[in-house]
């Protein structure tokens, strides 16, 4: 077994056209930190979402939209001008039920001073903590990760009735 993100264990890894099973399916792409990348990965993710997992609507939307949310930050702020890659990288754990969602970069942290903040900007990362059962934000010199986990996802059972078959 190896650790993923902050050390949570991901036992064995699939790529993002596998089914889920006990040892958990995995959706992993880098793309440019952009905003074109940004929708497009949106997009890739609910689609495997859908397929791969049996969310409530509610469920669904809150996982999307932490992972937007970790996107767009990446995209806007990592590079600062400059060109740049970011990582989404889901895994989902069968034998917990638990989703994790780690949005990651190469660039910079941004301090950014609240009080300094127009009240129209800032709402992100409450809004992660908020809808993820956790939420932790990494950072060196290499880059800044951050990690999302969501407890209590089913695996879809079509898709693990097809696999077997």
């Amino acid at each position: 077994m190896t650790a993923g993100p902050a050390g949570y264990p991901f036992g064995i890894m699939t790529d993002s056209n596998s089914s889920p099973s006990a040892a958990g399916a995995e959706f992993a792409r880098t793309e440019s930190a952009d905003a074109l990348s940004v929708a497009r990965l949106r997009h890739d993710l609910a689609d495997w979402l859908r397929t791969h997992l049996t969310l409530d609507r509610d469920r669904l939307n809150d996982v999307l939209l932490v992972a937007n949310e970790a996107l767009t930050n990446s995209a806007e702020y990592a590079y600062r001008g400059r060109e740049g890659t970011m990582t989404l990288d889901v895994h989902y754990d069968g034998a917990e039920g638990s989703l994790l969602v780690d949005v990651s970069d190469r660039g910079t942290w941004r301090h950014v001073d609240p009080a300094a903040q127009p009240n129209t900007r800032g709402r992100g990362l409450p809004l992660m903590r908020a809808l993820s059962d956790r939420m932790s934000i990494s950072w060196t010199s290499d880059g800044t990760s951050v990690q999302m986990r969501f407890d209590n996802c089913a695996a879809d059972v079509r898709a693990d009735a097809m696999a077997s078959v």
